[in-house]
This record gives C-alpha cells, sequence and structure tokens, in this order.
C-alpha cells in the first residue's frame, strides 16, 4: 500500500527536489483516475523530506531494500505522508528553501511528529507556480546589484544597437552561481517592458534529450494555455499567438502535441522536413515581432539544449543580423557554441567577484552590524562565487556563525553533489580523497595514500581536471591539485562515511610524520589536524602543543593560542 522513492541516489542532480515534487504531484492525479471494479475511486497521498542519509550495501534481485537507507529523511517523509489528507502533497523542513518559488504552497505550521525530535514545518503543495526561469524560481528579494557594471554596460550597449536594427547576439557563460541569470535579470529591468517584446526559453538537464524543450515551454506559456482549455481553445489562442499565420499554427500544434487536423488537414512531410518547416516558422514569427519593436531574446541554460533547439539557436542566429533582436544565450562553459565567429556575436565570460565586492554582498545580507571576521570567514569560503556568497551569508543571518563551520546550506548541497557525481567513479575517489588531505593537494602524496605510481592515477586526475572542480600546478610527482571552490572540497569530504574520512586522516598523518622524520618540514599543527580527525586523541595533543610552541617562537601569539585551545578541548 505504498512506495518509498529516492530522487538524488544513486546520482545526485541539482534539482532533484523540483523532481520529487513534481513527481508526487504527477502519481496523486493519477492514482485519483483509478477506480475499482465497484467503481470507488482510489486516493493516494505523498509525503516529501530532504537531507542527507547513509546508503549501505545493496544485495538480493531488487538492490532496493529500504532498511539499507538510514538516516532521518525517511523517518520524516513518512510522518508527512501519514499527517496528509488523501490527495494531498505535504513536504516539511529544508526542502521549502531547495523549492523557491516554483510551486504554489499553502502552509500548514509547525508539527509534532513521532520520533521526529523538534517540531517540523510543513506545506501543502497545490501546484506548479508560473515561472519563466530558475532564477525566477529561486530569487526571493534580490539584493544590490554588485561588481558586474561593466558586463551590464556592455549588454546595454548591444541593447541599443539591436534596436537600430543591428541584430546582436551575446554568449553569456561561467560556472554554476557566477550570476549570469542575476545579470540578465538586471538587463530585464533596464528594459521598459511596453516598449520591447521579451521572449525567455528555459533549458532543463532532465528535457536534454527532448526535442524543442523549452520552445514548448515558451509556446505553452506564452498562448497562455489552462488546465480547462479544450483543444479548440487552445488551437484558437495558439493562432492568436502567431497572428493568424495558418501554417506556423499547423506545424506548431503538432509540437505541442495538439489535435489540429480536424481544423488544419494532415501535414504530408518527412520527419525532417517538418522539423525545417518548424523551425523556419518560429524564426519567422521571431522577425515578424521584432518588425513590431525591438525584441530581448533570453535563451538560458544552454549547456542543456537539445539538438533540436540548438539547430533552431544557430539558424535563428544566421537569420537576425538586420533585425531589432538582442539574443543573449547563458550557460556553462563546458557547452561551446558553434556561431561564435558571427561578426554580430559578442563572447561575455563573467569571473568571480573580488574580496571587496563578495564582502559587499555579505554586508547588504546580514546587516550593518554584522561582524568583520564573519564577513571574512565568508569571503574566504566562497571564493568569489555570488551564488554561495548569498546562501553562505543567509545560513550565517539564520543559526549564528557557528554555520559557517557546519554542513553546507541545503540550497548549495545539491549543485555541488550533483557536480561531483557527474565524475567518473574512479576520478570522484580521488576528489574525495584530496578533500582529506586539504584544499591543496599534491600527486605525489595522492599516489602514496593509493599505494599507486604516479602515471597510473593520470586518467582518473585528468577526468577530475576536465570537470572543472580542480585545477593543477606544476607537473610530474611535485604537481599540485588544488580544489576550485572550499566548498566544492566540503561537499567531497562530506560525501565519505565518517569510518573512511578517520581511515584517511590517520593514514596522511602517519606519512605526514614520516616526511618530518626524515627531514622535511611539516607544520605540527597539520599532523594534529589529521589525527585529530582521524580520533587518534593522546597524539593529536603532543602535536597540538608543538604546534603552539613553534609558533611562539615566531611570536605569532593568536596561532599559539588557537593551537593550545584545540589541545585543551580535546
Amino acid at each position: 500500500d505504498g512506495v518509498l522513492a529516492y530522487f538524488g541516489w544513486p546520482r545526485a542532480h541539482e534539482d532533484q527536489a523540483v523532481q520529487a515534487v513534481r513527481a508526487g504531484l504527477a502519481a496523486v492525479r493519477a492514482v485519483a483516475g483509478i477506480f475499482t471494479p465497484q467503481d470507488e475511486a482510489l486516493t493516494a497521498r505523498v509525503g516529501i523530506a530532504t537531507g542527507q542519509v547513509v546508503v549501505g550495501d545493496l544485495k538480493g534481485e531488487s538492490g532496493r531494500q529500504s532498511a539499507a537507507i538510514s538516516g532521518e529523511t525517511p523517518n520524516l517523509a513518512a510522518r508527512l505522508q501519514a499527517m496528509a489528507e488523501p490527495g494531498q502533497v505535504v513536504i516539511g523542513g529544508q526542502i521549502r528553501d531547495l523549492l523557491g518559488r516554483q510551486f504554489d504552497l499553502a502552509d500548514l505550521g509547525p508539527k509534532e511528529l513521532k520520533g521526529i525530535g523538534a517540531a517540523v514545518p510543513a506545506w501543502r503543495v497545490r501546484g506548479e507556480a508560473e515561472i519563466q526561469s530558475r532564477f525566477e524560481a529561486r530569487a526571493g528579494n534580490l539584493v544590490d546589484f554588485v561588481g558586474r557594471e561593466h558586463e551590464l554596460g556592455l549588454l546595454m550597449d548591444r541593447w541599443r544597437l539591436a534596436g537600430k536594427g543591428e541584430g546582436q547576439v551575446v554568449l553569456l557563460s561561467g560556472e554554476a552561481g557566477i550570476g549570469k541569470s542575476r545579470l540578465i535579470e538586471e538587463l530585464r529591468r533596464d528594459t521598459e517592458p511596453e516598449d520591447v517584446f521579451r521572449l525567455t526559453y528555459q533549458c532543463a538537464p532532465q528535457y536534454a534529450n527532448s526535442a524543442f524543450w523549452p520552445v514548448i515551454l515558451h509556446l505553452r506559456r506564452a498562448a497562455d494555455f489552462q488546465p480547462g482549455d479544450s483543444s479548440s481553445a487552445q488551437l484558437d489562442k495558439l493562432e492568436a499567438l502567431v497572428n493568424g499565420d495558418r501554417e506556423a499554427a499547423q506545424l506548431l500544434a503538432v509540437l505541442l502535441s495538439l489535435s489540429g487536423q480536424d481544423r488544419y488537414g494532415a501535414l504530408e512531410l518527412s520527419p525532417q522536413a517538418h522539423k525545417q518547416r518548424t523551425i523556419e516558422a518560429l524564426v519567422r514569427q521571431l522577425l515578424a515581432l521584432a518588425e513590431r519593436k525591438p525584441v530581448l531574446f533570453l535563451f538560458e541554460d544552454a549547456h542543456w539544449i537539445d539538438p533540436s533547439s540548438a539547430e533552431l539557436l544557430t539558424e535563428t542566429v544566421a537569420r537576425i543580423a538586420d533585425a531589432r533582436v538582442l539574443m543573449v544565450v547563458t550557460t556553462r562553459p563546458e557547452w561551446q557554441a558553434p556561431w561564435g565567429d558571427q561578426p554580430h556575436s559578442t563572447m561575455l565570460s563573467l569571473s568571480r567577484l573580488g574580496r571587496s565586492q563578495a564582502a559587499d554582498i555579505v554586508a547588504a545580507i546580514a546587516g550593518p552590524h554584522v561582524d568583520a571576521a564573519a564577513i571574512e570567514r565568508v569571503v574566504s569560503r566562497t571564493d568569489g562565487i555570488p551564488l554561495f556568497v548569498e546562501e553562505l551569508t543567509k545560513a550565517l543571518v539564520e543559526r549564528g556563525l557557528d554555520a559557517l563551520d557546519a554542513n553546507i546550506p541545503a540550497t548549495l548541497q545539491a549543485s555541488l553533489a550533483a557536480r561531483l557525481d557527474r565524475l567518473p567513479p574512479e576520478a570522484r575517489e580521488i576528489a574525495q580523497i584530496g578533500a582529506v588531505i586539504g584544499r591543496r593537494f599534491t600527486v605525489n602524496l595522492l599516489a602514496n595514500l593509493l599505494s599507486q605510481q604516479v602515471a597510473s592515477l593520470a586518467v582518473r586526475i585528468d577526468a577530475l581536471l576536465e570537470s572543472g572542480l580542480v585545477y593543477r600546478q606544476g607537473a610530474g610527482n611535485e604537481a599540485v591539485l588544488t580544489f576550485k571552490h572550499a566548498l566544492v572540497q566540503d561537499t567531497a569530504y562530506e560525501s565519505l562515511l565518517v569510518r573512511r574520512r578517520r581511515e584517511l586522516h590517520a593514514a596522511v598523518a602517519a606519512m605526514l610524520c614520516n616526511q618530518d622524520a626524515g627531514g622535511a618540514t611539516v607544520p605540527p599543527e597539520l599532523i594534529a589536524h589529521h589525527l585529530t580527525e582521524a580520533g587518534e586523541i593522546r597524539d593529536a595533543i603532543i602535536y597540538w602543543q608543538q604546534g603552539a610552541e613553534a609558533a611562539l617562537k615566531r611570536s605569532a601569539y593568536s596561532e599559539a593560542h588557537g593551537q593550545l585551545r584545540r589541545g585543551l578541548d580535546l
């Protein structure tokens, strides 16, 4: 009488919370359409929670025993399901932050649930909200726009050219969280809605192989399709959208899976010809809009684009050179546009924020009385990535300074874990072991920990480098690998079981001790850190004291105090 489903295992996805809620809503709708032989309607209810769990060894034919999953999250989901009314989807806990504004939620207030220590905030999901982009779904109250004035000025310059009939294309590239969508939002704000047509196409990872998915999503939203609309009403709306162009309406009706044969007749075209005519109809509609007033054409997350939409983009770029269109395509660095050499195309790559700019964001969110030391800790952990800065500062405001040393905020955890899970297993292991060593780790130490030759690790290291999660300095045995973000290191570290972490810390400490005995100067506090995390307390205390004594000799009194405190705490 029940189903237990996991999203984000065995592989993490950055939108796994959204997918879980969509699946819950779909399940409730599907069950409502089932009737017993006695013509009685069936109902289902769904509870959804999020959090970290431990997956043990799965044995047996199914490989899906619920007993192999341990943690509070499955129990919380079960309790939420039990309190839900028939036909309802109820969520609780931190999943609310992950969903942003993507769903219409009814607040049920805090609930006392059996087996759960504190009261859990709960919400009923009424349905999916109308949003145009992932940024719109996530964004709440926006902080002041910081550090992108030059890039915004370039976009506005291209917009002015487009308004004069010199069509422009800007490929806006940058890593996840760097601020591409926020820059687009500022561009939208600086264009008057009554003087411009705005078209927003949004790609999604789960639809990377669904032909024309962002186009379909845009057309349904632009035509204002409603759940209760008849097929005829939807066709009427589609015709109004394309300004009475019956050929375009016929082609797009097929694209939208609408029954238009009675109205338009059958299309006698090969699949390839039908696709080409559909692309032509979409471009023709865009150019028709540009004749009426300038068009701001936003195409977001092209790294998840499907092949058919990619063909549409390529054709559009070629056709808008003399039209009043600014097309802005956002992407992560791994996607390469096939039309980047066009004379009306501009490549714009976003870099990380400087320390002072990141500090301005922290102060804007946390308020004027935030401690300077807290600002510095946020800035040092977030490496100039605006999204990281925002989310870690929110955690600081909500849970205090200790939040900066606690687990990564849930709003970042799924995204960072998904990037790690996209790695081959052998490369992911390298990242996990490296995370135990530190933010920077040598290839030689890595090889020693794995009892392998450096040359035998080359393929695994190359796969890790290609992911963009780490970068390399130097070559050969003494090459140093560095995590691109401190929070990526934290995510890789937290993906290890505690027992495995302790084993690795103990092995690192033993190697560092051997290096020290061999005449290499290894900071005692580094050995102390690894011994502490390995649970080898007596030896750790000795090395914390040695580190403090060495610091005192350099008049580094604050450092000495901190190391003595660590030893005393142990």
